[in-house]
């Protein structure tokens, strides 16, 4: 039977490709691997076409170019703090700023994640640090292919709408000066950057969430949206905490691997639905998914506490969601009214 529904083909495309990144990295479990189920399901919830070969190799080369900078900073600018601070906080404001122009998410996301791991966990090992952002490599170029294999096995209706209107008239990535993107950076930059130093100066890598949760709601560091984020996290959270509590017992009651692909399958066929249903409810759902994924993750491994790793998710993502709020009302307490800026930068 035929599917014209453009959101039942979508959310098809969603179970298919999650179930089979989730099947590859739980059956061969490489380091970091989660991640590939994870970035699968982040992608294929966007309403978007499918990549070109162009795109994906653009993609590809962003997440090595990622990782080279993350390894740059930590093999040769970690040593000498007083080189290393200054360096870091301008690379995270050329990555704000990049996004804030319209550049590429897929970039600014691994350069996030390469220059804020990466020296977190070379305080434990530096070989450590490495594997792991290489299993990040391999897991987000393994996630370029399954999202070609996703749109092959479940391609798009001839001549149907591939993507929502808003985002067929972005303008792109715009190579020139802008003032409101600087701004924007550097506001972004300055609320990031205390609780990076403090957390890599530490080595507090049981609490690296709270790092990487911040960072990520500082993309739009406006209060209201990094408010918002914050909340739509932990709603997020909360939802995906249910299915997964059904989705571990229900692992532990029949521990075999089929029955894990079966159940992931039903579980992002039903999540792809809701996501492509247009309800309210639906903007919370792929968050909810990476949340439900992650959590499994981590629960299936040996002495591991399911409700102790969802309470300790939650916590992490309300105190990064504090952090950030706090951080947004002092800075803006603070920071030059618009009238100002307009006159300092002309």
């Amino acid at each position: 039977m035929q599917i014209t529904n453009p959101q039942h083909r979508r959310a098809l495309r969603y179970a298919v490709g999650v179930t089979l990144a989730a099947a590859l990295a739980f059956g061969i479990a490489w380091p970091l691997s989660f991640l590939f189920p994870v970035l699968s399901a982040v992608f294929l919830a966007l309403p978007l076409p499918k990549l070109t070969l162009k795109q994906g190799l653009r993609n590809m080369r962003d997440t090595l170019f990622a990782f080279g900078v993350g390894f740059i900073f930590t093999q040769f600018i970690l040593p000498f703090p007083v080189i290393y601070v200054p360096l870091l906080a301008l690379a995270l404001f050329h990555t704000y700023y990049h996004l804030n122009r319209g550049g590429s998410f897929w970039l600014v996301l691994m350069l996030l994640v390469c220059l804020l791991l990466m020296p977190m966990l070379a305080g434990l090992n530096e070989g450590l640090a490495i594997g792991v952002v290489s299993g990040l490599v391999g897991s987000s170029w393994l996630t370029i292919c399954l999202l070609w294999v996703a749109h092959y096995i479940v391609p798009d209706a001839p001549g149907g709408p591939t993507m929502p209107q808003n985002v067929k008239d972005a303008h792109g990535y715009q190579p020139v000066y802008s003032w409101p993107a600087a701004e924007l950076a550097l506001k972004s930059t300055v609320v990031v950057l205390p609780i990076v130093i403090i957390f890599i100066a530490n080595n507090w890598t049981s609490q690296i969430l709270v790092m990487v949760f911040a960072a990520i709601f500082t993309l739009s560091p406006d209060l209201d949206k990094g408010k918002e984020a914050g909340m739509n996290s932990i709603k997020s959270t909360l939802i995906g905490g249910c299915v997964a509590f059904f989705v571990f017992w229900a692992l532990v009651a029949v521990p075999e691997y089929y029955f894990l692909v079966l159940l992931m399958f039903i579980t992002s066929l039903g999540f792809g639905a809701a996501i492509n249903s247009g309800k309210p409810i639906a903007k919370y759902l792929p968050s909810a998914m990476v949340a439900m994924i992650i959590l499994v993750n981590s629960s299936l491994g040996e002495g591991a506490d399911f409700s102790e790793n969802f309470v300790l998710r939650v916590l992490f993502v309300s105190m990064a969601s504090i952090y950030v709020v706090t951080a947004l009302k002092v800075l803006n307490a603070f920071w030059p009214q618009p009238a100002l800026a307009e006159t300092v930068s002309s």
